[in-house]
């Protein structure tokens, strides 16, 4: 279960967003989790202020899911998705943020897991 959530401070065409999320359904495969249930939310066009600048090109990801998660795992993911964001977007790796969120319960369809 997991979802990831996207702030992007780029304007993103459908194409685009269609591509980066993707990209996440295969780069979640890292975190021992697949795109089935995977969820994914975009903002584009977002404003970001990191040091007090606010940044031309930059992102925010967050990352939830139900468990347990691996340091090595997480280490990995932020990697491939910082790789992404700058060959798709242009977008530095240090001005994207990422955050990961273990969850003990998630409801879905009626009931938790």
């Amino acid at each position: 279960m997991p979802y990831i959530d996207a702030k992007i401070t780029l304007p993103l065409n459908e194409a685009q967003k269609d591509e980066l999320k993707s990209k996440f359904g295969n780069i979640i495969l890292t975190l021992r989790k697949t795109e089935s249930y995977l969820m994914v939310g975009i903002d584009d066009k977002y404003d970001l202020w990191f040091g007090g600048k606010k940044l031309e090109k930059g992102a925010y990801i967050s990352v939830s899911l139900l468990g347990h998660l691996n340091s090595d795992d997480c280490n990995k993911f932020t990697d491939q998705v910082c790789h992404h964001l700058e060959k798709l977007f242009g977008i530095p790796k240090d001005c994207v943020y990422i955050t990961y969120h273990a969850v003990a319960d998630w409801g879905y369809n009626g009931s938790n897991f």
